[in-house]
């Protein structure tokens, strides 16, 4: 530390049980500014600094006095609760008949460990080695025999003062290394599971309920990859000050901001602890607080953008009396709130989200050896040109069937699949699949235009795509021009650059692209018309509601004019009776595909239609439902 970061006063106490040694201390230590030069000289000297006699000639000690160990202790004790400690004690060895002057340490040192003492004994009075085995070794002890030197007490006044502030400048900065996050300065894992564990210890004694909450950023991972980790680490930072707004806003949950503990736990997740809530619904009002916080727009230079946090609460002692299983808890309700009712929301833990989450495990498990057990398989659904009812293309539909699952939907395990990761794996092998596929029946003479293969948002963005594309092109041999790839409209809310030149090299190379689903995701005109995109294909939900709902129809005959316009073929999806199918004809669509046609059927059954080779093609029904 540097001479000039000195503090400007030291608090010491005396404890001795003869009064006129409180005197000659007095003396000594009050006059000690007259002797701070000479000292501050003789430390610049040893520490090669310079010294500002004018700033240091201030320092002062701050002196009081006890008469026996005891009172001293008592002393020490309020000084510490006061948030005032004390930084030197000089102890006399024998006062009787209290505590003796290593028991006085002893005491000394249970309540404020920091503490720099002198003992001041006698030649007679103890041996080192008996100082040793009751006190231990320690560098905070010197001994100072009587009668004493009055410079070598103000030496000692200096010197321990000092290391007593830097051992204390020191420990704070390790503590802020090990206890708290660099990043946000908020407490990191270690502390605020310590903090967790013991509120609940305290919270059991005393049977009051605490609540934890446990937050995660939606699209996260998204926003930093994109954008860098610069604009991520910033992101971090606006997050955690918004946090403790919020919490400093809710006055009316817990007993005060101090007892709500806020933390990182690392990435991008965040807990807040509340202790002693009145009931579960208390928590309810924080989380809503912190998602209306959170969710406010942020900008980081020259990015505007708005982030929304999914959170999950967990109750003490209702969902879990030990730190484990509160955090856990939490942490599976985060996931739900995340998952079951979309981004921006919280959720509170339920016991059936164990099941549901083991059920979650158990598929992700065999999904990672559906590949290597040859358990996938593809079926295709017929599309039709209208009002012909020729077969023109098909969609590849993806099926699993588990020796321990049975058959498995898709809808319960692709979004399972795109969460782990594994959806880049399988999506290549469906791709290479449905290729194969149809490869083979080219092959084999028979006329089929195209197969559409669904492709997920995290394979189509990853750096490898179009590689992968091109080398399962050249593998099979199958032409370009018969494979079309299938992405939803949530594709263009992220890194549009991006997405446009995967686009534009897919074009490049002949391959068709349709957007799936269309009319859900709120794509707009001008993004869309910049995408060089062939096809949209308009959603079931619209199809369904042909039959009682006006606004579907509207919808509809509006996709079905700007696709028109823009030159995009339209295929309409779901179409399940003759009223469907007649207002679509109507109104120009030329292709569609639906149970009204066919259900999935697999490749045996797609080979038998198409060696018919009829223009109208009457497709078997007799198949059940696999959606």
């Amino acid at each position: 530390m540097n001479t000039q970061e000195k503090k400007s006063s030291y608090r010491i106490i005396v404890i001795d049980d003869n009064t006129a040694i409180h005197e000659d201390f007095r003396k000594i230590l009050g006059s000690a500014s007259e002797t701070n030069s000479e000292l501050d000289d003789m430390e610049s000297f040893l520490f090669d600094t310079e010294t500002d006699h004018a700033r240091n000639s201030g320092v002062q000690f701050e002196i009081e006095y006890a008469s026996q160990g005891q009172e001293g202790l008592d002393i020490v004790r309020k000084a510490n609760e006061a948030g005032n400690p004390f930084s030197l004690a000089f102890v006399d060895g024998r006062m009787p008949p209290g505590w003796d002057g290593i028991e006085t340490i002893s005491h000394l040192w249970k309540e404020s460990p920091e503490l720099q003492v002198v003992l001041c004994t006698a030649y007679a009075d103890y041996s080192w080695s008996e100082i040793q085995k009751v006190l231990g070794e320690s560098d905070s002890l010197l001994i100072l025999k009587k009668p004493f030197d009055n410079v070598e007490v103000l030496q000692m006044a200096h010197a321990l003062t000092r290391k007593w502030e830097l051992s204390r400048e020191i420990k704070g900065r390790l503590n802020k290394l090990a206890f708290y996050d660099d990043l946000t300065g908020l407490p990191n894992r270690a502390l605020f599971l310590d903090r967790l564990n013991g509120a609940i210890n305290q919270n059991l004694r005393n049977q009051q309920r605490a609540a934890l909450l446990f937050i995660d950023l939606d699209d996260f991972k998204r926003i930093n990859d994109t954008l860098g980790h610069s604009v991520g680490d910033e992101l971090l930072k606006i997050m955690a000050d918004r946090l403790l707004k919020s919490l400093r806003l809710s006055d009316t949950v817990s007993r005060s901001v101090k007892d709500r503990t806020a933390a990182r736990l690392g990435g991008d997740e965040f807990t807040v602890l509340l202790p002693e809530i009145i009931d579960s619904d208390k928590a309810a009002v924080v989380a809503q607080r912190i998602v209306e916080h959170l969710t406010m727009p942020v900008s980081i230079g020259e990015n505007e953008f708005m982030v929304t946090p999914s959170i999950g609460i967990a109750i003490f002692p209702d969902d879990g009396d030990t730190v484990e299983i509160l955090l856990k808890n939490a942490d599976l309700a985060m996931y739900f709130a995340k998952r079951s009712r979309g981004q921006g929301s919280f959720k509170y833990y339920q016991e059936s989200m164990n099941d549901a989450a083991l059920k979650r495990l158990t598929i992700e498990n065999q999904l990672r050896q559906a590949i290597n057990r040859d358990e996938l398989h593809l079926f295709y659904q017929p599309q039709v040109g209208l009002p012909s009812g020729e077969l023109i293309g098909m969609e590849a539909l993806l099926r699993w069937d588990n020796h321990v699952l049975g058959s498995v939907s898709p809808v319960e395990f692709i979004p399972i699949a795109e969460a782990c990761g594994l959806i880049i794996p399988i999506g290549e092998w469906v791709m290479r699949t449905a290729c194969t596929q149809m490869c083979r029946w080219i092959e084999n003479g028979l006329s089929v235009k195209r197969v559409a293969v669904n492709v997920s948002v995290n394979q189509f963005t990853h750096p490898d795509f179009l590689a992968v594309v091109e080398k399962i092109l050249n593998e099979t041999g199958m032409p370009a021009k018969h494979l079309e790839i299938e992405i939803t409209e949530s594709l263009f809310a992220h890194n549009l650059d991006k997405i446009l030149n995967i686009l534009n090299a897919l074009h490049d190379k002949g391959i068709g692209v349709s957007v799936d689903d269309f009319g859900t995701g709120y794509s707009s005109l001008s993004r869309l018309k910049d995408m060089p995109i062939d096809c949209l294909k308009i959603d079931r939900s619209f199809v369904l509601g042909i039959d009682s709902i006006k606004n579907d129809q509207s919808i509809i005959a509006a996709i079905m004019s700007m696709a028109k316009g823009m030159d995009l073929r339209v295929i309409a999806e779901g179409i399940d009776n003759d009223r469907q199918l007649d207002f679509l004809v109507n109104k120009e669509c030329t292709e569609a595909q639906g149970f009204l046609f066919s259900r999935p059927l697999p490749p045996e059954k797609i080979e038998a239609i198409l060696k018919k080779g009829d223009q109208k093609i009457i497709f078997p029904q007799e198949l059940p439902n696999k959606l």
